[in-house]
Order: structure tokens, then C-alpha cells, then sequence
């Protein structure tokens, strides 16, 4: 493994899907959020809007919105990550500024010992969770992190890289 200290943090990585019950600071997710909002945009747009879920209720309101409702029952938090439409230019670069944020956040919560899970299922039910949140239609759901204390240590399960380069 390289000793560049982003390569490692990207390389140990791991979608966490099991958690403590322990909460987390409001500074983690502070921390959590700044990665995100430093994320590339095109034309600097910064198209995201973040809401942020730790209340037990709220997070049993939204878990019923998604197959993985249990994540979201047991996560310390989950932030809910919107495209602000009014401040979008481009939806394919939007959206991709969008993940690279997401990523942000994901490579943050790690940094800090959390664990952290994309779930991008909930947006077959997009509408109703962004309704769920208070949050106006000027937003676009397009992910949910689920974040907490690990309780596991899942194994990669990485292609080999010979095999998602195309051949010319």
C-alpha cells in the first residue's frame, strides 16, 4: 500500500452498515459537513444542501422510506444530502460535484473513527423523505449517509485494476 496518507485514507475506507449506539460530537459532523462543502463543483456552483438527522424520532419517521431502514434506526446520524436545484447549471456535473461531496463527507467520517454508508436506495422514495424533512421542492434528494461508532470491520472487495481498464 502507498505511504501517501489520502491513498491510504481512500484505500481503508469501508462502508459501515453496524454501529455502536454511541453518539457522536456536533463537531464530527460539523467536521463532516465542511469536507463536503469542499468538495469540486463545476463553476464553483456548490449545488448541495445538507439536512442533518440525529433525534431517534425523525430517524424513525424516515427508516421506513428505504429496505435499509434498521441503518438509519441505528446510525448517531444521518445526513441527507440535496441538489439545490436553483444553484444548479449542468445536472450530469451537478451531480457528479454532488458525489464527489458525498465522498468528502465519507473520507471525513472515517478520518474521525466513525463509520459512515451511503444509501442511495431511499430515492425511490425521494419526494417522500425530502417532505418528511421540511425541506421545499427547490431540492432534490440524492443521497443519505448513515454515520456512527463502527461495531464491525468489513473486508474489501475490490475488482483487481487490470480489469476496469479498457483496452484500446
Amino acid at each position: 500500500m502507498s505511504d501517501n496518507e489520502i491513498i491510504r485514507a481512500i484505500k481503508a475506507r469501508r462502508s459501515i452498515r453496524k454501529y455502536s449506539g454511541e453518539s457522536i460530537s456536533p463537531g464530527a459532523i460539523e467536521d463532516i459537513l465542511e469536507a463536503g462543502r469542499w468538495a469540486p463543483s463545476g463553476l464553483d456552483n456548490q449545488p448541495w444542501r445538507f439536512s442533518v438527522i440525529t433525534d431517534a424520532r425523525s430517524k424513525e419517521q424516515l427508516a421506513p422510506l428505504t429496505a435499509y431502514s434498521r441503518i438509519v434506526k441505528e446510525c448517531a446520524a444521518c445526513i441527507a444530502v440535496f441538489y439545490h436545484l436553483p444553484d444548479g447549471y449542468d445536472r450530469d456535473k451537478d451531480a457528479m460535484a454532488i458525489g464527489a461531496c458525498v465522498q468528502n463527507m465519507l473520507l471525513a467520517a472515517a478520518s474521525l473513527g466513525l463509520g459512515a454508508v451511503w444509501l442511495g436506495e431511499i430515492l425511490k422514495r425521494k419526494a417522500e423523505a425530502r417532505d418528511l424533512l421540511g425541506v421545499d421542492d427547490s431540492c432534490e434528494l440524492m443521497a443519505v449517509i448513515a454515520i456512527g461508532h463502527p461495531a464491525e470491520s468489513p473486508r474489501s472487495s475490490r475488482k483487481r485494476l487490470s480489469s476496469l481498464i479498457l483496452k484500446q
